[in-house]
């Protein structure tokens, strides 16, 4: 068993979410306490309904998730928003959200953990938001139908290819989640090929235009490496179980 607040201070540590801004809204750290007393930590991509009521069947009191509860503006406890909390409360589970810095950071991050899984080594980044640049630029050694299998093999075929680009591409970019805002720098920074989760239907006739290889891997499912990872650390640190809830996301 340990406290809350130990979890809470070693999570914000390693994250390094106070150095690192996000989006407003997203108020990164402990979203929900519980009574302060933790038996087993889980991670999650979302915070919802859903993953939170496996959360709390599955004995998990302390939940890590990339996306947390606060991006609108307040909105009555009432609905599905009071159903959400009233299984967090039953279950005296703890939320933690972290967002922008799980994709970012330099060891747990989404983006240098798929890098990691793919054998690429990770070479800069760029496309800043708020003075932190949050797309991961990787050396690439090999050519792309060979990227394009270990991606299929990684994420189970859900991969949508688009390949307007080189045959043997010298690095590749990488942005989990969603890469909309990425694409129209990528030629700048000499890369033709894009590894993200989701993009705008427009961005096909750009891939078209200026010659890209994108590949669209889903955003929950490149969204799981960094939630994952801090919250195994977590687990080992304080001697608790650990356990990712997972809930079929598709998108």
């Amino acid at each position: 068993m340990a406290r809350l607040q130990e979890i809470v201070q070693f999570c914000d540590e390693r994250s390094r979410q106070s150095e690192i801004p996000d989006f407003p809204g997203a108020m990164n750290g402990l979203q929900v306490a519980n009574s302060g007393k933790i038996t087993k930590i889980g991670a999650a991509v979302d915070a919802g309904k859903v993953p939170f009521a496996r959360a709390v069947q599955a004995g998990i009191d302390f939940l890590i998730v990339h996306h947390g509860l606060f991006w609108d503006p307040p909105r009555p406890l009432t609905g599905s928003n009071y159903e959400k909390m009233r299984i967090l409360f039953d279950g005296d589970c703890a939320v933690y959200g972290c967002h922008v810095p799980l994709d970012c950071h330099p060891e747990i991050g989404n983006n240098v953990l798929l890098a990691k899984k793919l054998g690429l080594e990770p070479a800069g980044a760029f496309h800043e938001h708020e003075g932190n640049p949050i797309c991961l630029i990787a050396k690439f050694s090999s050519d792309r139908e060979s990227l394009k299998t270990a991606l299929q093999k990684l994420f189970k075929g859900s991969v949508t290819a688009i390949e307007y680009g080189s045959t043997n591409p010298a690095k590749v970019a990488i942005l989990t989640g969603s890469g909309a805002s990425v694409t129209g720098e990528l030629r700048q920074q000499g890369i033709d090929t894009f590894i993200t989760g989701e993009l705008k239907q427009s961005q096909f006739n750009l891939a078209q235009e200026d010659g890209l290889n994108l590949y669209l891997c889903g955003h929950y499912a490149t969204e799981t490496f960094g939630v994952a990872a801090l919250a195994e650390e977590a687990a080992r640190k304080f001697g608790l179980p650990y356990e990712f809830v997972t809930t079929e996301c598709p998108l």
